[in-house]
């Protein structure tokens, strides 16, 4: 979604005598779910400057479909429980309502009114020819009797005296359950509404929060002992704790928002998966509208504890962030190179942390500091369509290593084999040489950026007799830099381990007439 910038407030993009219909949470229902006619619905906030240029087309192409196509307007920033309910994220966003309402359509066409008209009449020609071939699609309007619950009653359960206990009490699920009588036409009224609502939420909570029905005059036992006085009555249900009465809206965006609410405060933080393998990657992103993405420097430059700091700070902000149901997920740099280099990442300032919409195949990467605040900052920029994107790197994700989880533990420096450099001549080198030590003592350093974050992975090693001392750097490749402050001055022995897909490779500085060993060594 493109980013807005913010702008001053201002109340409202469109009036009464615009051709372009004002939607709000009391009348979407109505105008809406329950209409034969297609919809265009414009989600836009009033302070965004892409829906403030988008309002004159949006505007021209209402008069041109006037009497053909519905054309309509959600303030967004306003109605915040409208644009969760049908999973606005940015601004402007444009959905169509056909055949099914139930299940709207993103429109990804142009912004100008030709291009709107031009989706709107292609989507009319679909609708005509599904009523042409018998399928309807869509949703009724509500207007069946109680006495008939099949149909778009499918998800709200029926439930009775004697099957109320063992469904609602003993369940670790949510419930939601209304008390009707079939007489009452505050009930009949209600039904379509919470009909619909059953649906979407039986969806968005994957069945975790559920909708039910008692009638309350055939039931009289359950209408005794919960103080049914009324219709129609809705209680909520938890376990362990008292039945809580109703006391919100009746519209189905009302419902749905209660119900939404219910779902993530009893919900436990998501998971924060490692990225072990290509399923845990698309299983987790392609289930979520984001999957929010860490790579987390070296286990040899953090050690254990300074790991497990980021991962803390990755679960508070899961938890804190739970009830966009995002995925969450993290890799060790240099673990799934082609990965980080679609996401622009690769090769140095780790921790690093992307966003990434696999739907849209787009991206957003954190440019504060990877801390509690700069992270939220990152996370809250995003979920009110604010942040700045890009696409990922050949369109697609990359190839996925499988690779072996961590253990928990800190990092172990590979141990190196004795090699008999007897009849080595260093005299006789003549360009860049490929060797081995015979003695090889390791003692790891770390150095750090302009931006005080560790890269990969600068070591010491101490070759006795071999190099001579204040050689100059070598070129830096990928993965490796020279450390700050000793550009053109390595000590002896001094070194950088590249990372790449061969393996890890010492380069080490200087021989006897000035010119750079290589040693090929350290490979796993």
């Amino acid at each position: 979604t493109v980013s807005c910038t913010l702008f001053l407030a201002v109340n409202s993009l469109y009036s009464a005598s615009d051709d372009v219909i004002e939607l709000t949470p009391t009348n979407f229902n109505k105008e809406v779910i329950q209409s034969d006619s297609l919809w265009l619905v414009e989600f836009y906030a009033p302070w965004c400057g892409h829906c403030q240029r988008l309002t004159p087309e949006w505007k021209k192409a209402a008069t041109a479909l006037k009497g053909v196509v519905k054309v309509g307007a959600v303030d967004a920033d306003k109605h915040q429980s409208l644009g969760g309910q049908y999973g606005v994220r940015g601004f402007p966003t444009i959905k169509i309502f056909g055949a099914n309402k139930n299940k709207a359509e993103d429109y990804q066409g142009g912004r100008t009114s030709d291009a709107i008209v031009d989706a709107a009449l292609s989507a009319l020609r679909s609708l005509v020819k599904e009523r042409l071939s018998g399928r309807s699609g869509g949703y009724s309007s509500g207007k069946q009797s109680r006495e008939s619950r099949g149909g778009d009653k499918k998800d709200v359960i029926e439930l009775t005296d004697d099957s109320f206990d063992k469904n609602v009490i003993n369940s670790d699920d949510v419930w939601m359950v209304e008390f009707y009588a079939p007489w009452c036409g505050h009930c009949k009224n209600l039904e379509p509404e919470w009909a619909a609502a059953a649906t979407e939420v039986k969806e968005q909570t994957k069945g975790k929060v559920k909708l039910a029905a008692v009638d309350a005059t055939v039931n009289q036992v359950l209408a005794s002992r919960y103080g049914i006085r009324g219709f129609p009555t809705i209680k909520i249900f938890q376990k362990g704790e008292d039945p809580v009465d109703y006391d919100g809206g009746r519209t189905r965006s009302d419902i749905i928002a209660r119900a939404l609410d219910l779902f993530s405060d009893n919900a436990p933080p998501p998971e924060l998966l490692e990225i072990i393998s290509e399923d845990v990657l698309k299983s987790t992103c392609d289930a979520h509208q984001l999957c929010i993405i860490s790579v987390l420097p070296h286990i040899l430059d953090t050690g254990a504890s300074g790991r497990n700091s980021y991962l803390d700070v990755m679960l508070k902000m899961a938890e804190k962030y739970k009830k966009k149901m995002w995925g969450w997920l993290w890799t060790e740099a240099g673990a799934q190179s082609d990965l980080e280099s679609s996401l622009g990442i690769g090769g140095f300032g780790y921790p690093a942390m992307a966003a990434i919409n696999a739907r849209k195949m787009k991206f957003a990467l954190l440019k504060g500091s990877f801390s509690e605040q700069g992270i939220n900052e990152f996370l809250r920029e995003l979920s009110v369509g604010r942040g700045s994107t890009a696409p990922v790197g050949g369109g697609a994700f990359p190839k996925i290593h499988s690779v072996e989880p961590w253990d928990g533990k800190d990092g172990e420096l590979p141990v190196e084999d004795d090699i008999d450099l007897s009849d080595v001549d260093l005299d006789d080198w003549g360009g860049e040489t490929t060797m081995a030590a015979d003695e090889l003592e390791t003692e790891r350093a770390s150095t750090a950026n302009e931006t005080n974050r560790k890269s990969l992975c600068l070591s010491r090693l101490q070759w006795k007799g071999l190099i001579d001392p204040f050689a100059p750097c070598l070129e830096p490749t990928r993965g490796s830099v020279c450390p700050k402050g000793k550009l053109g001055n390595y000590q002896q022995g001094d070194h950088a381990r590249q990372e790449g897909a061969g393996g890890r490779k010492v380069l080490a500085f200087r021989d006897g007439i000035g010119r750079a060993i290589q040693m090929e060594q350290w490979r796993e």
